[in-house]
């Protein structure tokens, strides 16, 4: 975390609720979450949470950089159920996870983004894919390792989406002005290294993390002081949609909110806060769709 995000976070931290609405267009979520608190001490840097399909009731949230290669099973009220060390990894710097479909038809699969470069100092970057574990699993071993770079310079991504179609992986740009979309088209190569291939610009930059609903035709993208919402109508790609400008949805403002996604049920959306060093804790927070 650098400083600089903090002094950012601290600034609209205490600004109320961001985002507008478009004319003519209603919010199709609360503007104000229902929350939980997240005892301190055990999750105080995530950096992606996902819904959990075989473990009903919980979140999979992972931590950034400095710390343990390691995954939380974090309940609906906010307390932590397990953790799960990621055998065989090390934690560069974790920006995003997804629960998706996978290689093997009918199984659910786990990625982990290795996708943050905040000084722009790597060449090349990984995604691990795994299947989803139940909470009584002890540790995860060997994952796959997808490893790329970029057709053009490295980037800083914190977001990625899997679409469960295609098994394509989008991975979007935090740094750009407008975020850059590039894709790992599947099947991704475990034995070397892919290139991504870039597909277009967005209409915002500086996103956090991202979501794709269960469903696949929903979309949600974060940034330190908006979240965005896409409708996807049937036959639009996932890039095609993110082209279009989306719906700037009411948020209260974390400390330094880095992770977003759809609750499995669609009923609504989660958000979960890095806590800085002004916070005291942070809650696990849910917006309900209307």
């Amino acid at each position: 975390m650098k400083p600089a995000i903090i002094i950012a976070a601290v600034a609209v931290f205490f600004t109320g609720t961001a985002g507008k609405v478009a004319p003519g267009r209603s919010l199709p979520f609360e503007v104000t979450p229902v929350t939980v608190p997240v005892i301190p001490g055990r999750i105080d840097e995530a950096s992606g949470i996902a819904d959990s399909r075989k473990n009903p009731g919980f979140i999979w949230v992972q931590q950034d950089s400095g710390n343990p290669p390691e995954l939380f099973l974090l309940s609906y009220q906010g307390m932590v159920m397990k953790r799960i060390p990621v055998k065989g990894v090390f934690n560069r710097d974790w920006e995003d996870i997804v629960v998706s479909k996978g290689p093997v038809k009918g199984r659910d699969y786990i990625y982990i983004a290795e996708t943050g470069d905040n000084d722009h100092a790597h060449a090349d970057f990984m995604i691990y894919r795994f299947p989803e574990p139940s909470a009584s699993a002890e540790f995860i071993s060997d994952p796959e390792q997808i490893r790329f770079e970029y057709p053009d310079q490295t980037h800083d991504v914190e977001a990625i989406l899997v679409d469960p179609e295609t098994l394509d992986i989008f991975l979007l740009t935090k740094q750009d002005s407008l975020s850059r979309i590039y894709v790992l088209p599947y099947p991704q190569r475990t034995d070397g290294i892919n290139t991504a291939v870039f597909l277009g610009q967005m209409t915002v930059g500086g996103i956090s993390s991202a979501s794709l609903s269960m469903d696949g035709k929903e979309i949600l993208v974060k940034t330190y002081t908006n979240i965005y919402y896409w409708e996807r109508p049937a036959g639009e790609t996932i890039e095609d949609a993110l082209k279009r400008t989306p719906l700037s949805l009411g948020y209260v403002l974390e400390p330094q909110g880095e992770a977003i996604c759809f609750r499995n049920d669609n009923t609504g959306f989660f958000t979960l806060s890095e806590k800085p060093f002004f916070a005291a804790s942070v809650p696990l927070s849910f917006y309900r769709r209307r």
